[in-house]
């Protein structure tokens, strides 16, 4: 049996930073509750500062119970508690999938700076997620499971119980005389992951005593062979993003299908998409991609769209209608946009597009509508519609209802980064938009 507390305390030692905190997430289970006894011996020995948060999701009848008992643990800890309530969204995911996302959500919001966050996965978790991922068929990202540390935003989320057997976890629990809460739902095997936790596993273990550290190596092995890939492509994916995050088509067409497909990937991990199956990258590529130019070609993926304009693949997410949306604006003050469009201002300068004068003339606002809008570009003869307009200056369709449009009383005096009314123009002023 493993020395827990060495194995916790070495671990923690690695990572943590002086200026920093440690933050546990608390669910009451077996891991976590061992963890904040080891956590409880450690702040005794070092001084550190620890918290502990509870995600209660609501799921279970018992879950304010659940609540109470980490709050009361906490408290004979010396640990501050802190319960976080969430919703799940389960539109295109699993129960287990949006549990887990609402719960990292949640952990992040006390995470600052230099923190690190503790979870309590051991070995066995480790063997479970390793033959999930054999299920779904995947590839050395997938394999390569749950690294011991991992940035998650300007912290780090570390597992210091990754290469511990839940049975030893257990044993240390029972000799320290600890109670812990058992989640009822952990022994429905509709569930994947519970079925291979008590029908697979116990057999696995029976006849490979050592079957987790053989996965754990496995795993690592995976996670090289995925840093080397990412190395080994990364100044060809970077040729092929655009500047609006989309790719090029034509840059692509020049690679091998193995280099195109790693690309493609990558592009879609940098913007936190759920990996697609082998077909589904196949369909993005034959279908979407290589489409007839005069085709609206798309995939939905969950809750995203992946989309083909003029040479471009596109990543299109589920956005909310901004139709009835608009709000005032005044010069120097940052209009804050909806659905992360990021912020507008009026910016007085000497060398801008925009006439203050002619801005003064009436109120500002901001609106996304561009029905029955007409404007008369700088660089344009005549006068069009704003639909007309969005096609000319090569608008994708998604985004010609989220570009920001500048109005002055009821006439149009400048429409995102693309043009100022010809009414409107100077060069006094500007009309900067300021993207996340």
């Amino acid at each position: 049996m493993q020395d827990l507390e060495s194995v916790f305390n070495s671990t923690i030692e690695q990572y943590i930073q002086p200026q920093g905190q440690i933050v546990l997430a608390l669910s009451g289970g077996l891991d976590s509750r061992v963890m904040l006894a080891l956590l409880k011996k450690y702040c005794e020995n070092t001084g550190s500062k620890a918290i502990a948060v509870h995600v209660h999701h609501g799921l279970s009848i018992h879950a304010d119970d659940w609540a109470k008992q980490c709050q009361k643990w906490c408290l004979e800890s010396g640990l501050e508690c802190f319960v976080e309530h969430v919703s799940l969204d389960l539109k295109g995911k699993s129960l287990e999938e949006s549990a887990r996302d609402a719960r990292y959500v949640a952990l992040s919001k006390h995470l600052n700076e230099n923190d690190v966050l503790l979870t309590g996965q051991h070995a066995d978790d480790q063997l479970e997620t390793f033959l999930l991922a054999l299920r779904r068929g995947s590839g050395p990202r997938g394999l390569s499971c749950m690294p011991q540390v991992a940035p998650m935003g300007n912290a780090l989320l570390v597992r210091p119980l990754l290469h511990v057997k839940r049975h030893d976890i257990e044993s240390y629990a029972k000799d320290s005389n600890l109670e812990w809460l058992n989640d009822e739902s952990n022994q429905d095997k509709r569930f994947e992951r519970n079925y291979i936790r008590h029908t697979i596993v116990p057999s696995l273990s029976k006849r490979w005593p050592h079957i987790q550290q053989s996965v754990q190596r496995s795993s690592e092995l995976c996670a090289e062979q995925e840093a080397l890939i990412e190395e080994l492509i990364s100044e060809k994916y970077r040729q092929c993003l655009r500047q609006d995050k989309s790719l090029s088509i034509s840059k692509l067409i020049g690679h091998s299908e193995n280099v195109r497909r790693s690309i493609i990937r990558m592009w879609l991990s940098n913007e936190s998409i759920k990996m697609p199956t082998r077909s589904q990258l196949e369909i993005i590529w034959q279908q979407v991609a290589m489409a007839q130019q005069d085709a609206n070609p798309k995939l939905q993926l969950a809750n995203i769209e992946i989309r083909r304009f003029l040479e471009a693949l596109y990543i299109v997410r589920d956005f909310q209608s901004l139709a009835n949306w608009n709000k005032d604006i005044h010069f120097e003050q940052p209009c804050l946009l909806p659905d992360n469009l990021g912020t507008l201002v009026l910016i007085s300068t000497g060398n801008g597009r925009l006439s203050k004068q002619s801005l003064n003339t009436a109120p500002l606002k901001v609106i996304f509508e561009p029905e029955g809008l007409v404007a008369h570009p700088t660089d344009r003869a005549h006068r069009r519609k704003l639909k007309k307009l969005f096609q000319e200056y090569a608008v994708p369709s998604w985004m010609r209802r989220r570009t920001p449009i500048l109005m002055c009383g009821e006439k149009v005096a400048a429409v995102g980064e693309l043009f100022v009314d010809r009414a409107f123009s100077g060069d006094d002023c500007d009309f900067v938009w300021q993207r996340y």
